[in-house]
């Protein structure tokens, strides 16, 4: 099959997940088209069977705003003609099932038809698709699609009760490649961390509000009270600052790193005991599923679908969104029972291997042979 994809290239669980399926597409033999305004983040190998097609925003003093839209459109339509692209696999509604409409009605008029699969990540459909300013026409652009299919069955019923949505909503799980996260951890990477032997407690995410990364902060202040131990933060964002601050406020910087944006983040988790996940929702929360991956069970709140990968009292615990005291007795718990922790640690890493890229990117074939014959 030769697959368009089409999604933001960054950090994100969108553009990871759509990043990581197409270079197993490829890896199986299909042809992947990626479709988006820079390179994305996680596509640094080569592959002869991975190509990828810049969007290009002119500028006019006439626009406010680039028409990026218009442009994403108009590049979908150049490739798929261009490539003979048999389907469109569009990640995350807003805006990409609307260009992907346009730009499947311009080839229709061309005489080509182009099936459409919209895959809904999370904020599309929870926070900016659910704006006044955005919902007609994501509602529209998504009963627009072929087929449409979310992370997380939590997804699946928010977008049924948030928008007036008439087809089915297949459910897909996000999904991990187990073999890349399996890592044996490397002792002197651990040391020059936790030089004296500190457990090593994790945080990753793109530090925006809804991930309240502050209590994350709270929540290792107080571990490190009981237990001695080392905090490592992954990613950048706006509230990264705020935590910076309170660390200091806190008196916590010598135990804390803040280590910014990291690509390799399977080695940080190889040397790691505890992952911590605070946000407000998550859909899936494929941060948490990568952590698992590596045998590292999970701290998290029980928003979304967060209790559909992190089993409470098996591969971590789950806590009310902003209890900080039930997450902290829970991290002291796992981090000062050696036994405990290390069949905690075993049942993370067995539960992820339910989500496996090998089980679930067949899945995604499936759905494009359905449309395709």
């Amino acid at each position: 099959m030769r697959i368009g994809i089409v999604c933001y290239p960054t950090f994100g669980g969108s553009g990871v997940l759509a990043t990581e399926l197409g270079k197993a597409l490829a890896d199986k033999g299909h042809q992947v088209h990626f479709i988006t305004y820079q390179q994305p983040v996680r596509l640094s190998e080569f592959n002869a069977n991975i190509f990828y097609h810049e969007v290009r925003v002119p500028t006019y003093p006439l626009f406010d705003y680039p028409p990026y839209e218009t442009a994403l459109s108009s590049t979908m339509v150049d490739v798929i003609v261009n490539n003979n692209i048999d389907l469109l696999h569009v990640h995350y509604a807003i805006p990409h099932a609307s260009a992907a409409y346009m730009a499947k009605m311009i080839l229709g008029k061309q005489g080509k038809r182009i099936p459409v699969i919209t895959t809904l990540h999370g904020t599309d459909i929870t926070l900016v698709g659910r704006d006044k300013t955005f919902e007609p026409v994501v509602t529209f652009s998504i009963n627009e699609s072929d087929a449409i299919t979310a992370v997380s069955n939590n997804l699946r019923d928010e977008t049924y009760k948030h928008f007036r949505i008439d087809k089915n909503i297949e459910v897909i799980q996000n999904f991990v490649d187990v073999k890349r996260f399996n890592k044996k951890p490397i002792d002197a990477f651990r040391k020059v961390i936790a030089p004296n032997g500190e457990k090593i407690l994790l945080h990753a995410s793109n530090f925006r509000k809804l991930k309240r990364v502050e209590d994350v902060v709270h929540i290792f202040a107080k571990v490190l009270k009981k237990v001695p131990s080392k905090l490592l933060l992954v990613g950048d964002g706006p509230e990264r600052p705020v935590a910076e601050s309170l660390c200091r406020e806190l008196g916590i910087c010598d135990d804390t790193r803040f280590v910014g944006k990291q690509e390799q983040i399977e080695e940080i988790l190889a040397v790691s005991d505890l992952f911590l996940l605070t946000s407000d929702y998550e859909s899936f929360g494929l941060a948490a599923l990568e952590a698992m991956a590596a045998g590292v069970p999970v701290i998290s709140t029980n928003a979304g679908g967060l209790p559909e990968i992190n089993v409470d009292g098996k591969t971590g615990f789950l806590s009310n969104v902003g209890d900080i005291e039930n997450m902290s007795m829970h991290a002291i718990e796992l981090l000062s029972n050696p036994e405990m922790l290390k069949q905690f640690k075993a049942n993370a890493f067995a539960h992820a291997q339910h989500f496996d890229i090998d089980r679930v990117v067949p899945m995604y074939e499936e759905l494009y042979s359905r449309f395709l014959n």
